[in-house]
């Protein structure tokens, strides 16, 4: 038997990266997944990955899965996203909110427009989707809410800095702290259902994707600095499928939890040799 026999669950950001990684697990653990993203056919972005890609991979393993176009960061799209899931397979019992923007530029030259737009897909979209979500939830008292967060959450600290050079993460980080923030608020606001969890995970070390490639934060696939996207993708199941008294609230990160937990025996990175946001320690 699978973890998650039977569960509906939705992925955003399904179309690469640590987002195909958690569609492909959670198929293959049983549930009946909606994958959704932006990119539906290979060559439709820049990046490599695509919507038909994942599933086609899920169901060539023997699974079962969807694909949705989405852009998150609009309402109407957020609606019809979770309605075509409930058309597909009914009511919703776990959400995985993965998908993300950033622009990597110093807030001196960050365009308006794209800051309201990645926040929108970064923090607005989480919100608009477990509101939906949650009108499957509530009434049956059970569920399971993953946020996909980032190390970025953790600021620099207060001056004066040693290290001056500008990154142009300040944007990402601020949303993904935004993101942990709402996490917790929305776990407190579940708890009284007792069922439902609502968490949220980072990866311990940077996962090498099409993304984090492109962006220069490791050097390849097999950069020895990252993690493979394994443990992002068992650390949201963990999340979506132990009881909701042992998870909801947790703001954590991949290697620390797994290994709380016993799935792994050794590990490493934030929240295991250095601390992690302020929001995982409380």
């Amino acid at each position: 038997m699978g973890k998650l026999d039977g569960k509906v669950a939705i992925v955003t950001g399904a179309s690469r990266g640590i987002g195909q990684a958690i569609a492909e697990l959670f198929a293959g653990e049983g549930a009946r997944v909606v994958c959704a993203a932006r990119t539906l056919k290979e060559g439709d972005h820049a990046l490599p990955g695509s919507l038909e890609k994942t599933v086609a991979d899920i169901k060539a393993k023997g699974g079962e899965a969807t694909a949705v176009t989405a852009e998150v960061s609009r309402e109407e799209e957020c609606t019809s996203l979770v309605a075509a899931a409930r058309a597909a397979y009914g009511p919703i019992d776990i959400l995985v909110n993965n998908a993300a923007l950033n622009y990597y530029v110093p807030i001196t030259d960050y365009a308006t427009n794209r800051w309201i737009r990645a926040f929108a897909v970064n923090v607005h979209a989480p919100f608009m989707l477990s509101k939906a979500v949650l009108e499957d939830m509530v009434p049956r008292g059970t569920g399971a809410i993953v946020n996909i967060s980032s190390g970025a959450a953790i600021g620099p600290g207060r001056g004066p800095y040693e290290d001056k050079k500008v990154r142009g993460g300040t944007m990402y980080g601020a949303s993904k702290a935004a993101l942990e923030r709402f996490t917790q608020g929305l776990a407190q606001e579940m708890a009284q259902f007792g069922g439902i969890a609502v968490s949220a995970v980072s990866p311990s070390r940077v996962v090498p994707t099409p993304g984090t490639i492109f962006h220069k934060l490791v050097s390849g696939m097999d950069d020895p600095r990252g993690e493979p996207p394994e443990y992002m993708a068992r650390a949201a199941l963990l999340l979506a499928s132990e009881p909701a008294d042992k998870v909801n609230g947790r703001v954590c990160y991949s290697q620390q939890i797994l290994a709380e937990f016993g799935w792994i025996e050794k590990a490493a990175g934030r929240g295991v040799e250095t601390r992690g946001s302020g929001y995982s320690e409380v």
